[in-house]
């Protein structure tokens, strides 16, 4: 039989499984309590309000920052692009006509024409070289790097076919100058009008980033999330310690307040010029620019037309078809450039003239093409050389004074919606540091108390 002994007087019994783990816990406990009773509970509050204010200032700075950077971008970069590659084409395609139809005109072309052509090509050639130092847009990489050597290949045909012409070999079908016209068709306008392009979507992207609406959304969330933070800590504080309001915190909501507004305010504004700087001026520009690509294809056509005498319905389709684009008429790239004109503004004014003006030289356009079929050279070659050389100046004349128009809308309207943003950055950044001061100042004072 066993016997439980009692144990020694003054031998302390070993703690229990249930001790011991209350042992473990003890110190957690008192973490707990630590946290829970008001000093702890300030020091928590302060670090949440500080971080809360920091974070309003760090992500509404980055958010007019990714906004302004955009607006400035179209302003400054994106803008210019685009008007290079406008000016590119419009520079090849007035060369190609220019020199063609100055040989065909006469036997000595004169002077002027001449200087014409070699400024058309210096104007291209410094479009191209800012648009490759530019980078550009990866899409039109291929494009620019055709241009260039392009360009000089077709300064080359037009050299052999002056050597031709003053040798006395007639500018017909086979030769240097038909090969020099093909080659701005065929190769340096297509890619023109490919830089173009990618460099006018470029512009609309920015725009789209620059008056985007997710980011602004997520800030004001978290501007709302910091005033709710700080109206509860102010309730919580006057029921505490007794205080109707604490000077440091109230400081700190206006300050939320007024930033919260100042972005509302500027980005409205900015989104509202921008908006308007788009849809009166660069959508406008953009459909008369291939308005003006158009009457430049028609004008370089007709001209090929005759030196290659070849017979060919290929160019009366593509003039029927490309007049029918180029407008005036439902649906025309003219058309769509008055609509997007506003009333009473130069360029709708300009527009209209153009209109009136691209009719009646379609009409001479039309007797190019009869006098071919007919095999009447003579005829045709004064009709080329004359009227609708011309008809061509005058209405290229309308559509650059109206693009120029409408880039000056877009340009006063961007750089106006530009101007709003560039301060955002700063007056967020400014007011989150002062409120994050604020409220270290005002739940500081509170913990002191304690002392």
């Amino acid at each position: 039989m066993t016997t439980t002994l009692p144990a020694a007087a003054g031998t302390a019994a070993a703690p229990g499984p249930a001790v011991r783990a209350a042992g473990h816990r003890a110190p957690r406990r008192a973490a707990h309590r630590v946290l829970l009773h008001t000093p702890g509970k300030l020091r928590g509050l302060l670090a949440l309000l500080v971080l809360l204010s920091l974070a309003w200032g760090g992500f509404g700075g980055w958010v007019a920052v990714h906004h302004s950077s955009a607006a400035d971008s179209l302003v400054s970069v994106n803008e210019r692009l685009t008007l290079d590659a406008r000016q590119m084409y419009q520079s090849i395609a007035d060369a190609d006509a220019t020199i063609t139809a100055a040989f065909l005109a006469s036997s000595e072309p004169p002077l002027s024409e001449l200087q014409r052509y070699q400024n058309d090509l210096a104007t291209a050639h410094g479009d191209l070289s800012r648009l490759q130092a530019a980078g550009g847009v990866p899409a039109a990489a291929g494009a620019l790097a055709g241009l260039g050597g392009g360009l000089s290949a077709y300064t080359g045909y037009v050299g052999e076919a002056t050597s031709e012409f003053a040798m006395g070999y007639p500018l017909t079908g086979g030769s240097f100058l038909q090969v020099a016209s093909e080659e701005a068709h065929l190769v340096l306008l297509p890619a023109a009008s490919t830089v173009f392009t990618q460099e006018n979507a470029a512009l609309k992207a920015a725009s789209g980033q620059a008056t985007g609406l997710p980011w602004v959304i997520a800030a004001l969330v978290l501007a709302l999330v910091t005033g709710f933070v700080l109206y509860r800590a102010q309730r919580w504080l006057a029921r505490r310690t007794n205080r109707l309001l604490s000077p440091g915190l109230v400081l700190a909501s206006l300050l939320l307040v007024v930033s919260v507004v100042w972005v509302v305010a500027a980005f409205a504004g900015a989104r509202s010029d921008l908006d308007r700087g788009i849809s009166q001026g660069n959508v406008g520009a953009y459909d008369l620019a291939f308005a003006s690509i158009g009457v430049q294809q028609i004008r370089g056509d007709a001209v090929l037309n005759f030196i290659s005498r070849s017979g060919s319905a290929s160019f009366q389709d593509n003039f029927d078809a490309t007049s029918k684009k180029t407008g005036p008429g439902a649906g025309s790239w003219l058309s769509e450039a008055a609509a997007a004109q506003p009333s009473g503004g130069q360029a709708a004014s300009l527009v209209a003239t153009a209109e009136r003006d691209a009719t009646a030289w379609y009409t001479a356009n039309d007797e190019v093409y009869r006098l071919n079929t007919a095999a009447d050279y003579a005829a045709e070659r004064s009709l080329v050389t004359g009227s609708t050389a011309a008809g061509y100046t005058a209405l290229e004349a309308d559509l650059t004074r109206a693009i120029a128009a409408d880039q000056a809308v877009f340009a006063s309207a961007a750089t106006s919606g530009a101007s709003t943003l560039d301060p955002l950055a700063g007056v967020v950044i400014a007011a989150s540091l002062l409120m994050a001061a604020g409220c270290a100042w005002a739940v500081s004072r509170r913990l002191a108390e304690y002392r």
